[in-house]
């Protein structure tokens, strides 16, 4: 006992407890040996005991959506296991020994004699509880913000993809085009045309710059288009695959008709090969203007959506923003299942206090929750209306609904009724944590059809 009694006094956690408290514990423990791989708790099972760790090291894995994850590390000095007061009955993951370890065990069945024979251990034993809770929390709140930004990198990466192919293929394309538009403008010198020959040149070089009004065509329309005007321009002995550019200009037939009327042969050949070349190459420079500024938008998405260069203090939160930058991000997913989403946000919705980011969070889980639930075709509407001192944004679907019996739980931590592999069942638990931390209230509705979940926010003032 005195050797004993020695190093629980070097203990950080217990050191400082009166001896009488050390002796008792002594007198109803045991001092236990473990070697790396030894379970001192498994998930599902019973806890059976407190571990005061005086030697190695022991890890704590939590099962978070299908996958072991560490959640914890306990060393020499810390304690671990069953604690007075605690509410938990089973072992909310796996506890591995991960060094060679010695231990103290203190045994469930003496935890009720624990308060009254040590009463200065019990609040130590209380406080270290409060610091473990504190933890898993923490642990859980990073954990699903990784999900939430491994599902967000997957869309953005796919909403990235898009412009940035399209605005490398332009711009493989525009070097091209280059040497073709100084051809066909040498072929056209060459062509030695009159001032009224130019005239007509430039006027249907300048419809074919302007902005194209074909554009609301649909794709059958277009198709139509640019076939008759390659039957035109095989008629007059002109290359076809000048109707492609031609087509998604304002460029019309009449007007063509006018430049074969004033032309021929040659000329009008060196005319339509100079002018569809410009015509090329401009569309090719509007495309990657358009996809450039594609990129912009989504990459000023993700700096709203994460608030990365705001203070860590509430501050005015303009939640139609944030709504818009979270659907900009999961605009990938809604296309995959051919859901619509809709928004419906006055322009004069007062802000709210709270944390940018972190509302944000809130919102991509909402509806990235509804994109699972809906079906293929499905509708996801989301509100946001002034209710008094309030906000309140409404996230609904026409999926399947929550079932009456499971509805009370979906937002206990690792609850889910997703697949194995599909969710860390952490979602739900943190948008009701980061709504709380924000001064805010959720509600949820569901029925057959119809789920809603309703976010009240305090206004700003």
């Amino acid at each position: 006992m005195p050797d004993l009694i020695a190093r629980l006094q070097q203990h950080q956690t217990v050191g400082q407890a009166p001896r009488g408290e050390l002796e008792w514990l002594i007198a109803h423990g045991t001092l236990e040996h473990y070697e790396p791989g030894h379970l001192i708790a498994t998930k599902g099972e019973p806890v059976d005991a407190l571990y005061i760790l005086l030697s190695g090291r022991v890890t704590h894995y939590m099962d978070q959506g299908g996958h072991w994850r560490k959640a914890l590390d306990w060393h020499a000095g810390d304690v671990s296991g069953q604690l007075p007061y605690s509410r938990m009955i089973t072992a909310p993951g796996n506890s591995i020994v991960e060094e060679a370890s010695e231990a103290f065990r203190l045994g469930r069945e003496h935890m009720a004699e624990l308060p009254v024979a040590c009463p200065h251990l019990t609040a130590v034993f209380v406080h270290g509880m409060v610091d473990r809770a504190r933890a898993f929390k923490t642990n859980d709140l990073q954990v699903e913000k990784m999900a939430s930004l491994g599902k967000l990198a997957a869309g953005l990466a796919h909403e990235l993809n898009n412009p940035a192919s399209a605005a490398a293929r332009s711009a493989r394309l525009v070097s091209e085009m280059l040497e073709e538009s100084d051809v066909a403008a040498r072929a056209l010198g060459a062509a030695q045309l009159d001032a009224r020959e130019t005239a007509l040149i430039d006027r249907v070089r300048v419809r074919c710059f302007a902005a194209s009004g074909t554009s609301v065509l649909s794709p059958l329309e277009r198709a139509d288009r640019e076939e008759s005007i390659a039957r035109w321009l095989v008629d007059r002995g002109a290359d076809e695959s000048f109707a492609a550019a031609l087509a998604e200009t304002d460029v019309s037939l009449a007007l063509l008709d006018e430049l074969a009327g004033m032309l021929h042969s040659e000329k009008l050949v060196a005319a339509l090969r100079w002018v569809a070349a410009g015509c090329t190459l401009r569309g090719l420079a509007r495309d990657i203007e358009r996809a450039a500024s594609r990129v912009h938008t989504l990459v000023s998405a993700v700096k709203g959506f994460t608030y990365m260069d705001h203070a860590s203090v509430p501050e005015p939160v303009d939640v139609a923003k944030g709504l818009t930058d979270t659907l900009a991000l999961l605009a990938a997913k809604a296309r995959g299942k051919a859901a619509s989403v809709m928004v419906e946000v006055p322009a004069d919705l007062p802000r709210v206090r709270g944390f940018g980011g972190e509302l944000n969070q809130v919102w991509a889980n909402l509806i990235d929750n509804a994109l699972d639930a809906v079906p293929d075709g499905g509708r996801v509407v989301v509100t946001a209306r002034a209710d008094g001192s309030r906000v309140v944004v409404r996230v609904t679907d026409d999926g399947p609904g929550i079932p009456a019996e499971v509805r009370s739980r979906i937002f206990d931590p690792f609850f889910t009724t997703k697949p194995v592999g599909k969710g860390t069942g952490l979602g739900l638990d943190i948008v009701r944590r980061l709504v709380d931390q924000n001064e805010g209230a959720i509600e949820v509705e569901s029925v057959p059809g119809r789920t809603e979940f309703r976010v009240a926010l305090p206004t700003v003032g």
